[in-house]
């Protein structure tokens, strides 16, 4: 996958606040130094207000784009990248204070979840039950439960055959072997290989190896990118033919994701 920069931020202080919801605006400049894997106490929103986020845990990796943000819940081990022009938001939340998913997810987030998240990161977080700060996170947390999921999505196979071939597509996500070819370098026939693929993420080689090349591309696509330089990093022959991929996936072509999410990322920075 392409380069990122990494996030870094003392989260503790905010893990270890009572309050039911308190929110961290990551400065850009700050995206120069990251712990790695890492858990929280509290759940945690990462939001993309600019660029785009990759949160990798043990069991995948979910990209978010400008306006969506990942949900991990407590106690959970991730690490969360973020591209080079990304503008970036913690919001961590106590345990049992919404009802949200028991897993990681892609959350897509409306203006009115940004606004007031950018709200309440710009306030004391040490507010107290009943303060019009504490109201306006109620109302926040409500949202976040109509929040629909997105399936920006990679699941990540348990075993070491498959985990080695999703380390050769992260380096080089043009890779356009056969499953065959696959199956030589790890040493199983095709049919076990197959098998074992969907045994493990629940996808066919093909449409998993397609939901990397969609996390790739909107990785690429959020650093700026152009839809012909993404479609050349992933191998592709034509312009067109990426774009019909892309389209068939997301049900939108990369030039009209493109001036969605610069939208989004100029309005969100005059905020």
């Amino acid at each position: 996958m392409t380069d990122t920069t990494p996030l870094h931020v003392d989260q503790v202080e905010y893990d270890n606040l009572a309050q039911p919801a308190v929110a961290l605006m990551l400065e850009t400049q700050h995206n120069d130094s990251e712990s790695a894997v890492h858990r929280h106490r509290k759940g945690q929103l990462v939001v993309a207000y600019c660029g785009g986020i990759v949160c990798t845990g043990e069991d995948g990796v979910w990209m978010v784009p400008s306006g969506f943000g990942v949900w991990i819940p407590g106690g959970i081990e991730h690490s969360n990248r973020v591209t080079a022009n990304g503008q970036v938001c913690f919001l961590f939340i106590e345990p049992g204070a919404a009802s949200l998913p028991d897993h990681c997810c892609t959350l897509a987030l409306s203006p009115l979840i940004l606004q007031l998240i950018l709200h309440l990161s710009s306030h004391a977080q040490d507010y107290p039950a009943g303060s019009r700060i504490s109201r306006l996170a109620g109302v926040l947390l409500e949202e976040l439960e109509l929040a629909p999921t997105e399936q920006l999505y990679l699941p990540l196979p348990a075993s070491g055959s498959l985990r080695a071939i999703a380390r050769a597509l992260a380096q080089d996500p043009g890779n356009r072997a056969t499953m065959a070819s696959w199956a030589r370098q790890v040493a199983m026939s095709e049919r076990s290989l197959a098998r074992l693929i969907k045994a493990e993420t629940g996808l066919t080689f093909g449409q998993w190896r397609k939901q990397w090349q969609i996390i790739v591309a909107l990785q690429s696509l959020a650093e700026g990118q152009s839809v012909q330089r993404t479609a050349e990093a992933l191998g592709y022959e034509s312009v067109s033919s990426f774009i019909s991929m892309f389209r068939k996936t997301l049900g939108t072509s990369p030039a009209r994701y493109l001036r969605e999410t610069q939208a989004s990322a100029v309005g969100n920075r005059s905020i």
